[in-house]
């Protein structure tokens, strides 16, 4: 499996730790299945980001 990484950056954790929650949460809504594991990571610049295992 690959990682699929969601396309936006965001400044705080806690920004990118919502979209992760709704990820977890609210995948029924969006046609695919829940992902078996929803990570936070950081780039090189600084910024945090929201990547998935299907």
């Amino acid at each position: 499996m690959h990682w699929i990484y969601f396309a936006k950056l965001f400044r705080t954790r806690f920004q990118a730790g919502c979209l992760a929650k709704r990820l977890e949460q609210d995948g029924w809504i969006y046609g695919y299945h829940d992902p078996r594991f929803v990570e936070i990571y950081r780039s090189r610049k600084g910024r945090y980001g929201v990547r998935f295992l299907p």
